[in-house]
């Protein structure tokens, strides 16, 4: 099995090449230690990328946090503090966005 192929920031270049031990990996590199919620936002969007192949605006993960989890506006940026496009989307196996809404 061959590594999936990352861009010079990280970001892999075909997202269909994702697998949860390469998010595990990423996640690790990035010192973040995944939990039930972390994978909660990933799993959304995944699921989401697979529908309209494009990364979901954050505010779709943070409702997605919020009804399923029960968490906060701000649960997305604790779960990834140092931003949702240079975290959450390069875990999830994204490109890089080209443009994003914090919420």
């Amino acid at each position: 099995m061959t590594t999936p192929q990352t861009d010079v920031e990280g970001y892999l270049i075909d997202p269909a090449e994702w697998t949860e031990d390469w998010a595990r990996d990423k996640a690790r590199e990035l010192d973040i230690e995944l939990n039930e919620d972390h994978w909660s936002a990933i799993s959304f969007m995944r699921a989401f990328w697979e529908e309209h192949q494009l990364p979901p605006d954050a505010r779709f993960v943070m409702r997605h946090l919020t009804e399923t989890r029960g968490a906060g506006r701000n649960r997305l940026f604790e779960l990834f503090p140092y931003g949702y496009p240079g975290q959450a989307c390069k875990i999830a196996g994204m490109k890089r966005p080209r443009i994003w809404s914090t919420g």
